[in-house]
């Protein structure tokens, strides 16, 4: 659904990169490796990149259902 606030792993907080990261990662015009976006964002954890790296956003498939 919506990107968790907190690492399930670790607790760090990772919902406050994910709109920069998404930016980033997903722009025609940069191309940049999502490694080197999360490298930028400070987000050194294995288990909080792939909190970052694996989210699929369902907000909007699944709103208009609620």
């Amino acid at each position: 659904m919506m990107v968790p606030v907190r690492c399930f792993s670790c607790g760090n907080v990772v919902g406050e990169h994910w709109e920069e990261f998404k930016a980033r990662a997903e722009s025609h015009e940069g191309d940049e490796d999502p490694a080197d976006v999360l490298d930028d964002l400070g987000v050194d954890r294995h288990c909080c990149r792939r909190m970052l790296i694996s989210h699929q956003d369902l907000v909007d498939v699944v709103s208009p259902y609620q």
